[in-house]
């Protein structure tokens, strides 16, 4: 029986020679980017490890959640626009926002007037006619404000602040989504709450990919400022080494804390609701209000992760979210590592990363040397698109990744460390 100590010691000492080996072969500047996007991965796989490890939450809407994170982050940080500021465009978006804000005060209290006697099917009934009136207002009020913003400035730009408020803010707009989702999802079964995240996910990602006025759409925003010199100032080792410092401190920091709260009653009712909700509500515990926390906090914390992630590649574009690199590839990081555990999932999000991002080298090198083989023994010619067969390995070899771990090891390679109280 191996113990969890040694279990730890394995995968630490795995994860350093698959990293060696990556800095052997392909040189210091590949490795420490590298490292430096592992590091945002692991943050983001510690926000899922908590809403799912801890408790029990079906989030599939992780890409809504980053891409949110990002574009507060790049809005906070990109410089400031002046021909968007020297134009009417402030005093429309102004107008824009005053009927936003009206409309939700007079849509919550329609929702509320219950309360004076109205009955229920009569309350709904003007609730959704007062939403529909405030959505008519708005988009009348923003199309020919967008369209002056684009004609005029191209987008609005950012507002010029130091990057980690904005990530802080883009971790704050992530867990406020999530307060908004859990409201909606939280009374659901895990399967339905699983497509109504993925869907609420699609619709943040449609929204900044068609909004032109606020993100340029697929035109892209770069360059994205750093919160560290950058690598026209340090060089691409250096200044990657840099911030690869600001995320490792992060993820240190994070870990710390998330270790002290999983081991306080807070931390133990969390359990306790997680392992069974009809004892832990028969307790008096307010189950779907801890589930909130938990959904919100882990939306924090993704969000700042995805935030730096963005941030490192200096390129916003709404486009480039996906569901299969910003959804399924955490959730294999948080099952691969173990859920709930943190320094299981850490771990497991540098191992599934280095996998899937040198897969594609690892197997166009097979290739070219198999094809090279292949040619003197057989005379065989090999196909003229190896390069993008290379590629899609990497979806083969975390597949066959994930299946063994499943197989072989259920509860991931570091399973959550049970607490006994006596």
């Amino acid at each position: 029986m191996i113990t969890y100590r040694t279990r730890a010691l394995l995968m630490i000492s795995g994860t350093a020679v698959l990293v060696a080996l990556v800095f052997a072969w392909l040189g210091a500047a590949y490795g420490v980017r590298m490292l430096v996007e592992a590091s945002c991965f692991a943050l983001i796989a510690l926000g899922l490890t908590i809403q799912w490890g801890f408790a029990g939450l079906f989030n599939v809407g992780v890409m809504g959640f980053i891409a949110t994170a990002a574009f507060v982050s790049m809005l906070v940080s990109y410089p400031v626009n002046g021909l968007f500021w020297n134009s009417a465009g402030p005093a429309m978006l102004g107008r824009v926002g005053l009927y936003l804000l009206i409309g939700v005060a007079l849509t919550f209290a329609a929702s509320q007037t219950h309360r004076l006697g109205l009955p229920k099917k009569y309350r709904t009934l003007l609730t959704l006619i007062v939403g529909a009136a405030t959505y008519l207002a708005v988009t009348s009020a923003l199309d020919p404000a967008a369209s002056l913003i684009e004609a005029q400035a191209r987008f609005v730009g950012g507002f010029g602040m130091p990057v980690w408020l904005g990530w802080l803010l883009g971790g704050i707009a992530a867990g406020g989504l999530g307060w908004a989702m859990g409201r909606i999802t939280l009374g659901l079964r895990a399967d339905y709450m699983a497509i109504a995240t993925l869907g609420i996910s699609e619709i943040v990602k449609a929204f900044l990919k068609n909004a032109d006025w606020l993100t340029k759409g697929t035109l892209t925003v770069s360059p994205l400022p750093w919160p560290v010199p950058t690598p026209t100032e340090l060089g691409f080792v250096m200044s990657r080494a840099s911030y690869l410092a600001v995320t490792a401190t992060l993820i240190v920091v994070f870990y710390v804390l998330l270790e002290r709260a999983w081991a306080s009653p807070w931390g133990r009712m969390m359990r306790a609701i997680r392992d069974n909700e009809l004892s832990a509500a028969a307790m008096g515990k307010d189950v779907n209000r801890r589930r909130l926390e938990m959904m919100v906090l882990g939306n924090f914390i993704i969000g700042i992760g995805g935030a730096a992630l963005v941030t490192f590649s200096t390129i916003f574009d709404p486009a480039s979210f996906q569901p299969l690199n910003h959804t399924f590839l955490i959730w294999v990081m948080v099952i691969l590592g173990g859920a709930g555990n943190n320094l299981g999932t850490i771990l497991g999000a540098l191992l599934v990363y280095i996998v899937w991002i040198m897969s594609e080298p690892a197997a166009l090198f097979l290739f070219d040397h198999g094809a090279t083989l292949a040619n003197q023994l057989f005379g065989w010619e090999a196909p003229a698109d190896l390069a993008t067969r290379a590629l899609q390995m990497r979806v083969f070899v975390i597949g066959l990744v994930i299946t063994l771990v499943l197989r072989f090891a259920p509860q991931g390679l570091l399973p959550e460390k049970v607490v006994k109280y006596e």
